[in-house]
C-alpha cells in the first residue's frame, strides 16, 4: 500500500506565491477589426470581434485587476517574430502564413491589457507558448505551480497552452468565459476537448480565488 499523500484536485485553492495568470495573444492585430491580414473582410459585427470585445477582453481585465491586487503573477505571450522577415518562425506559421514583425505596433497588446511595469512578456513564433518560448523555465524560476490561462483563440493557442502546461506538471485553470474563437462551435468544442487537462472555470470564480490569496497574506 502506498504511503504517498493523495494529490490535490485540479480545483484546489490557489497557493500564494505559486499562482500565475497567462494571457494568450491579446494583440491589436487580432483584436482590432480590419487588422488581421488573414481576415481583412471581418468587420466589428463579426462573431469573433463581438465576443472578444463584449466578453473575453472585459473578463480578462477583471482577472488582471484581481491578479495584480492580490500578488498573482501576470504573464503575457504574443505572436511576434524575432526578425523583420519572419525567417525564425515555425514551419507552420510560415505555411499558414502568420507573421508579426518585431517593429509592428499592431503586434502589441491591446491597451486595456497592456503589460504593467515589470510584468513578463514572452513573444512566441509558434502556436504553443511552451514550444517557442522559455515559459517553462520562467514559471519554475518564479515558483509557479498553478497556471490560469485566458486568451485567443480558444481552439488554437489557448488549447496548446493548456495541454502543454498540464503535460509539464502544472495545475491548469482555463477561464472559459475569458477566451474566444472564430465561431461559437469552435469555442465550445475546444473547451470540451481540453477540459480534461484543466479545471474549466469562469472569471467570477477565479477572481474570488485570487482575492482569497490576498486575504490570506
Amino acid at each position: 500500500m502506498s504511503d504517498r499523500l493523495p494529490l490535490p484536485p485540479r480545483d484546489a485553492p490557489y497557493p500564494a506565491g505559486a499562482t500565475a495568470l497567462l494571457l494568450v495573444d491579446m494583440q491589436r492585430i487580432w483584436l482590432e477589426p480590419g487588422r488581421n491580414p488573414r481576415h481583412p473582410d471581418w468587420d466589428a459585427g463579426h462573431y469573433f470581434y463581438r465576443e472578444a470585445s463584449t466578453r473575453a477582453v472585459p473578463n480578462q481585465c477583471l482577472l488582471v485587476e484581481a491578479a495584480r491586487a492580490n500578488g498573482v503573477e501576470v504573464i503575457h505571450t504574443i505572436i511576434r517574430s524575432m526578425t523583420r522577415d519572419g525567417r525564425d518562425r515555425s514551419l507552420d506559421h510560415k505555411l499558414t502564413p502568420i507573421h508579426v514583425s518585431p517593429d509592428d505596433p499592431l503586434g502589441r497588446s491591446v491597451p486595456e491589457l497592456a503589460p504593467a511595469a515589470d510584468e513578463i512578456l514572452l513573444p512566441k513564433t509558434s502556436s504553443g507558448v511552451f514550444n517557442s518560448t522559455n515559459i517553462d523555465y520562467v514559471l519554475r524560476n518564479l515558483g509557479v505551480t498553478h497556471l490560469v490561462v485566458a486568451g485567443i483563440m480558444t481552439d488554437q493557442c489557448v488549447d496548446m497552452a493548456v495541454r502543454d502546461a498540464a503535460d509539464r506538471g502544472f495545475y491548469v485553470t482555463c477561464a472559459g468565459d475569458a477566451c474566444a474563437a472564430t465561431t461559437p462551435e469552435r469555442h465550445a468544442n475546444a473547451l470540451t476537448a481540453f477540459g480534461g487537462y484543466c479545471w474549466l472555470s469562469d472569471t467570477a470564480t477565479i477572481v474570488d480565488r485570487f482575492q482569497a490569496i490576498g486575504a490570506a497574506q
